[in-house]
């Protein structure tokens, strides 16, 4: 057991070495603000409860520089970004667009969004009724204007084969 208890020592020191890549680019030639209007109390929202991990600038805690905990959180913001970037928003076709504003709107009715083991640290990313329903709004109103800008069937995603 005491072997064991050595191996696994000696292994997470060494993973120490590892760094993930952060997620500092501050990139944001296709951000939403950059087409869509994003009004000041919506973009505190975003930025208290979605941008560490939908947009390509993450705020990390100090515990991001202990492996494995580093690795993990390099992945959940990889994962975040690949559902959804904020900061990479406009690039997107205006189907995955329209598509990620009804997943917006829905997950956080549910209260999947922002995640719960995201708010157990972040306790000011939970969100108010008020917030939610502004997020609501912002999300529907641009969901309209995209509905009335574009034919019905451009805002269809095509089926994956």
């Amino acid at each position: 057991m005491k072997k064991v208890g050595i191996g696994i020592l000696v292994i997470l020191i060494l993973l120490q070495a590892y760094r993930p890549a952060k997620n500092d680019s501050k990139k944001i030639d296709n951000d939403i603000s950059k087409t869509y209007t994003v009004p000041d109390d919506v973009n505190q929202i975003l930025a208290k409860a979605c941008y560490d991990c939908h947009s390509n600038n993450t705020t990390y805690p100090w515990y991001n520089n202990i492996q494995p905990v580093g690795i993990w959180l390099a992945n959940h913001v990889n994962d975040g970004k690949r559902h959804l970037n904020f900061n990479d928003f406009t690039s997107s076709p205006i189907a995955r667009q329209y598509k990620k504003l009804d997943e917006c709107i829905e997950q956080v009715k549910e209260g999947d969004m922002p995640l719960e083991s995201y708010t157990w640290i972040h306790k000011e990313a939970k969100l108010s009724d008020i917030e939610k329903q502004k997020l609501f709004d912002w999300c529907t109103s641009i969901r309209d204007s995209i509905k009335s800008k574009y034919p019905a069937d451009s805002l269809v995603l095509p089926k994956r084969k």
